[in-house]
């Protein structure tokens, strides 16, 4: 049976261009970034070209770009770096942030909650109240879209009233990099991204820092990344990574929004056509690869089974569906029910075979499934 992968949110397949650079990398010899013979100039050119190529992509200069082993360093180190400036400094963040958002926030600074409308989106006076609030506060954080129902914030609006109350803005942007512009000339001083979001190897990513902002790095023992992140870095992961963006920067970024928001529509249509189902999230004012779906009258788990075994691959914010323990917080700060829903979500490789036999399948596993309910 042909397989129809529908989780791209949650990883997407190696780009064809950034699985060559990853096989041409480890067929050369090796070599240490930081030494200065022939081994070590040749890799340290190859770090520096991919540089270049994520930058070109979130269109800022190569010295701002911090390569790190994923988006949940990048939040780390923005999160420490922030906190460690301003000590005793409050952290303002959303509970439709990512975990490794909210996670690190908690450890390690007073967690000041951003108030969400029905649509998962951040509410900007809230921000504005958070910071007239008396308090000290270090760092806010705004994501530039939600990984679970997509729907996306308003960054600048958010950036214009950090800047004004002199607090740093920290955006998680691993669910719209490589499927979104960025704007971050005025925007946030901090964007974490990743790697396999948008079609590079795992296990590398980002944090971009505004020009001329300095911080506290995480990890320390090294001069790595102009001593902003200690540790060799990971060669072929950020050649990979590299890659993968110059594809997107070709013009491919908008070609493949496009595509992607067609096949989403597409799944939406085919899903809301089932009674007792609806929508999560903003319909239209989303990242174009995400849609989130309620189905009523039978839970996640044995929905996301029925799919699998037609073949479909899919995700829920329920607790089932992961190794975590806890169904989604995104969605029950929304007032949605997480052990009802399911997320798709398409990416450069889907195809109208995958969003047909999702369709062909979807409405026969739900109505097998509540007949079972009685």
């Amino acid at each position: 049976m042909p397989r129809h992968y529908l989780d791209h949110a949650s990883t997407t397949p190696l780009r064809p261009e950034a699985a060559d650079a990853v096989r041409s990398w480890l067929e050369l010899a090796a070599g240490d970034p930081a030494r200065v013979h022939h081994e070590g100039r040749a890799v340290r050119e190859a770090v520096e070209t991919a540089r270049e190529q994520v930058a070109s992509l979130l269109r800022v200069r190569p010295r701002q770009v911090v390569f790190t082993s994923g988006a949940t360093e990048a939040v780390q180190t923005a999160v420490w770096g922030a906190t460690w400036a301003r000590p005793g400094g409050a952290v303002c963040c959303a509970g439709v942030e990512h975990s490794a958002v909210r996670d690190a926030s908690a450890r390690l600074a007073p967690v000041v909650e951003l108030p969400v409308d029905a649509l998962g989106r951040i509410d900007p006076d809230g921000v504005d109240a958070a910071l007239g609030g008396g308090r000290a506060v270090a760092l806010v954080h705004c994501q530039w879209a939600n990984h679970e129902v997509g729907t996306l914030q308003p960054v600048a609006d958010v950036a214009e009233r950090c800047r004004r109350g002199g607090v740093l803005l920290h955006a998680d942007a691993a669910a719209a990099c490589g499927h979104v512009d960025l704007a971050l000339e005025d925007g946030p001083d901090l964007v974490s991204v990743s790697a396999h979001k948008l079609g590079g190897p795992p296990g590398v990513g980002a944090l971009v820092l505004r020009r001329g902002l300095r911080l506290e790095p995480l990890l320390v023992g090294g001069q790595q990344e102009r001593a902003r992140r200690a540790g060799m870095e990971n060669v072929p992961g950020i050649v990979g990574f590299g890659a993968a963006a110059a594809a997107l920067a070709t013009g491919a970024l908008h070609a493949e929004a496009a595509a992607a928001r067609l096949h989403t529509e597409r799944l939406a249509e085919a899903v809301l056509e089932v009674p007792g189902t609806l929508q999560i999230g903003d319909p239209s004012g989303r990242v174009p690869h995400i849609v989130c779906f309620g189905v009523g009258g039978v839970e996640a788990e044995p929905v996301l089974l029925g799919l699998d075994r037609a073949g479909i691959a899919a995700h829920s914010g329920s607790a089932c569906a992961s190794e975590s323990l806890e169904p989604s917080p995104v969605l029950a700060a929304m007032g949605a029910d997480p052990s009802h829903s399911l997320r798709l979500s398409v990416g450069w490789s889907t195809t109208g075979r995958d969003v047909q036999a999702f369709a062909a399948a979807f409405g026969r596993v739900v109505g097998e499934l509540r007949a079972l309910r009685g």
